[in-house]
């Protein structure tokens, strides 16, 4: 089975059909106001509308008050949830979609034991850890890191780019790879041919 492909950090609709075009299976919506990709409600809605079927809309928090997801849901048709924050897990699955949550691959974290307390996430996402930052570093973490056998399926993320996507898909076996600034034109706005280079890329592994 073909690794499946998120592209995170959507803030156009126009990127958000290339990477429908291009193969992509879904797009991440980042609502966290102080990542350059954030999007309102509008530009969300907008995005989406643009979308063709079976494009997986993907909403990313951090952090976030109930109020200001339940907000977002109420506007916005998310299929599924990330949490990017210190969110426990009986918080992420409270508001009736599938999420996958984030792990920041600081040193001396216990990926399996951290995973395990997430036992109703549908995936969980491995990110490089940068001090003070949510996540969108553009850093690559050690790969082999990745403990074997997690019961999850597991998101690799982090620095990803077209050049080398393959050989972080041939180290870690992950059930999908997740990429925003590796295929960016500038902060928020995407590039085309290195989305479809990323796409293709993923696909000769």
């Amino acid at each position: 089975m073909r690794t499946k492909i998120k592209i995170c950090g959507i803030t156009r609709p126009e990127d958000g059909v290339v990477v429908a075009e291009a193969g992509g299976d879904a797009i991440g919506l980042v609502f966290y106001g102080p990542s350059p990709r954030n999007v309102t409600i509008e530009q969300a809605q907008a995005v989406v509308a643009a979308l063709p079927p079976f494009v997986t809309v993907v909403g990313l928090f951090v952090n976030a008050s109930d109020h200001a997801i339940r907000e977002v849901l109420e506007a916005v048709p998310l299929a599924l949830l990330q949490f990017h924050g210190d969110e426990p897990a009986g918080r992420c699955g409270g508001y009736g979609l599938p999420y996958i949550k984030a792990l920041r691959m600081a040193p001396g974290l216990d990926v399996a034991a951290t995973a395990a307390l997430y036992r109703d996430a549908q995936g969980i996402l491995l990110d490089a850890y940068s001090p003070g930052v949510a996540g969108g570093s553009g850093e690559v973490f050690d790969w082999q890191a990745v403990p074997d056998g997690l019961k999850k399926s597991i998101i690799l993320a982090g620095g990803l780019t077209p050049l080398n996507v393959a050989e972080g898909i041939a180290q870690v076996c992950p059930y999908a790879v997740d990429v925003s600034g590796g295929v960016e034109a500038a902060k928020g706005i995407k590039d085309a041919a290195k989305i479809t280079a990323f796409i293709d890329a993923v696909s000769s592994v």
